[in-house]
């Protein structure tokens, strides 16, 4: 069947299951957004490219399946270059549709003419330039596979105006399935190694990272904390691989991890890295976050083993048949001295925490999960201080219900994503969370919001400055806030310009009774949670030191 390049990349992308793409139109997309006009697939409309690109990033990691954004050439498809850095940071799998000028233009400086693949190279899992139509279906094809397959991904594909015009042979394809793993003689001797490791530690941890959500492996690793009674730690990644509430679970591990977490790692003779990599923010100082101690580290990427750890044993494959493998024959070892000193320690830390009110923004945050306990809903943060309250206070019972830009920090994620997240789940209602700098870069996607009459409550914790800026600036340079203290904004009637209520709150009672009628009324609604600029996040590792040196701040 000849039908043109657009058409093409419509029908590649029914054969692919996509149903919701989000982009915005432009002189050199314009033949694909003419074919999308009798598409089946929904078509959401963002204020901004940069937008289009967080949406599509929350989408997949909502569902797990590809997301997908389109922009025209040009600042269109530049304006994606922050999202598909903020996918590639996290291994989320994004496809990215981008127009250029047609194949003659290329190289002369045409108007809206830039070297989009060029630039994504660092960003991007893998990218494509078609200048062969007769290749585009195929390439279509190919980029799902490479995004979603192995570790997942961002992949971008640019395509010339010329080659969507152009007439191109098209047959329908079935959606190809993941390639299957078999492991090799050496690798089943590893695995056979790795269990008698584990069953051998007095002082084992488990240590998830966001590979465990992306893999869906997380069943096989709870039953491997349980078979072996073994304490598991999350990266902020890795939450809501294992229920917060689950008596193995103890939190959140790093700069601003629990202290149980930390005192944990700190102190374990084995750890069992799953789907996590070891940066800087989980490790603080690697010489002596790794001294005294073994590693067993399980990644679907080869590179990961290695790179900011030596490992002892590197496990690089299908992580769910790895750990699987490892479940059916390991033998419980024995760990009840290690609890027992897990126990004292959680004692201890709840008596030094004991008398301490909690900041207005983490009693919302726990209001929040007791008022919505037993219902659907998924959590979606920006960057910065509200960030690590969050991580440090809701309570994450599933996989895919906790969004955030880890690997990249990048404020203004939160909105798009959460737009992206409750488009794919509209049986759950997203809570989003960001402060108030953040909020700015992309409040404006509130018009997206409103247009689609989406049910987000998004809560803005506002301390009229860039927050973790001003913490990190007390504790590299006391009492110099350079640029962190920002004038205030009304961010009520902001929302009110686009048709949403909302409300400013400073109470425990105010915020209990602004949460209710949001919920109830399932629609749209903004909480601004004023706080004081003064408040921190804690406990707080020094910066380059081991997971037991805190800082002190305000007396914590």
């Amino acid at each position: 069947m000849k039908i043109t390049g657009a058409q093409a990349i419509i029908r590649c992308l029914v054969e692919q299951n996509v149903d919701t793409v989000f982009g915005y139109p432009g002189g050199a997309i314009l033949p694909l957004y003419d074919a999308l006009y009798d598409a089946p697939i929904r078509h959401i409309l963002p204020v901004h490219e940069q937008g289009a690109a967080h949406m599509a990033d929350g989408y997949a990691r909502a569902t797990g399946k590809v997301g997908v954004c389109i922009a025209t050439s040009g600042p269109g498809a530049t304006n994606l270059v922050t999202g598909l850095a903020t996918a590639f940071m996290d291994s989320v799998p994004v496809v990215a549709i981008t127009g250029q000028v047609s194949t003659s233009l290329i190289g002369r400086d045409a108007f809206q003419e830039v070297d989009i693949t060029g630039i994504t190279m660092p960003v991007t899992k893998h990218n494509f330039l078609v200048k062969d139509s007769k290749k585009l279906p195929e390439i279509i094809r190919q980029a799902f596979r490479i995004a979603k397959f192995g570790r997942p991904g961002p992949v971008l594909i640019d395509i010339p105006r010329d080659v969507q015009t152009a007439e191109v042979e098209y047959c329908q394809q079935i959606l190809p399935t993941e390639p299957e793993w078999s492991p090799m003689p050496a690798v089943r001797k590893m695995i056979e190694e790795a269990t008698e490791v584990i069953s051998k530690a007095k002082r084992p941890v488990i240590h998830i990272g966001g590979g465990v959500i992306a893999a869906e492996v997380h069943q096989e690793v709870q039953y491997l904390a349980e078979k072996c009674s073994i304490p598991v730690v999350s990266s902020l990644m890795g939450l809501g691989g294992i229920a917060n509430k689950h008596p193995c679970f103890l939190g959140l591990t790093g700069m601003h991890g629990h202290k149980i977490a930390n005192a944990t790692v700190h102190n374990a003779d084995l750890i069992i890295a799953i789907g996590s990599r070891f940066s800087d923010r989980v490790t603080g100082d690697r010489v002596r976050y790794a001294a005294d101690k073994k590693f067993i580290h399980i990644d679907v990427d080869p590179a990961e083993i290695d790179k900011n750890v030596a490992v002892h044993i590197g496990l690089t494959g299908h992580l769910k048949q790895i750990i699987t493998m490892i479940n059916s024959t390991i033998e419980k070892g024995d760990t009840a001295e290690w609890w027992a000193v897990i126990r004292q320690w959680q004692t201890d830390y709840a008596t030094e925490q004991k008398g301490k009110q909690p900041l207005l923004a983490e009693w919302a945050m726990q209001h929040i999960c007791e008022k919505t306990d037993g219902l659907p809903v998924s959590f979606v943060t920006d960057v910065g201080q509200h960030q690590m309250w969050a991580a440090q206070n809701l309570v994450i019972k599933a996989p895919r219900s906790w969004i955030t830009s880890g690997g990249l920090g990048t404020m203004g994620f939160g909105l798009p994503a959460a737009i992206g997240a409750q488009l794919a789940c509209p049986d759950k209602r997203v809570i989003h969370f960001a402060g108030d700098g953040g909020f700015k870069m992309t409040g404006a996607e509130l018009f997206t919001v409103a247009t689609h009459e989406l049910p987000i409550i998004s809560i803005i914790i506002d301390n009229s400055c860039l927050g973790m800026v001003k913490q990190l600036q007390k504790v590299y340079f006391p009492n110099r806030y350079s640029h962190s203290v920002i004038p205030e904004m009304d961010f009520v009637t902001f929302a009110k310009a686009f048709g949403i209520e909302g409300a400013v709150v400073n109470t425990k009672k105010a915020f209990t009774k602004a949460f209710n009628k949001a919920y109830s009324d399932n629609k749209p609604y903004l909480i601004v949670i004023k706080i004081d600029q003064d408040d921190v996040v804690t406990p707080m590792v020094a910066p380059g030191a081991t997971l037991d040196e805190y800082v002190s701040l305000n007396g914590s």
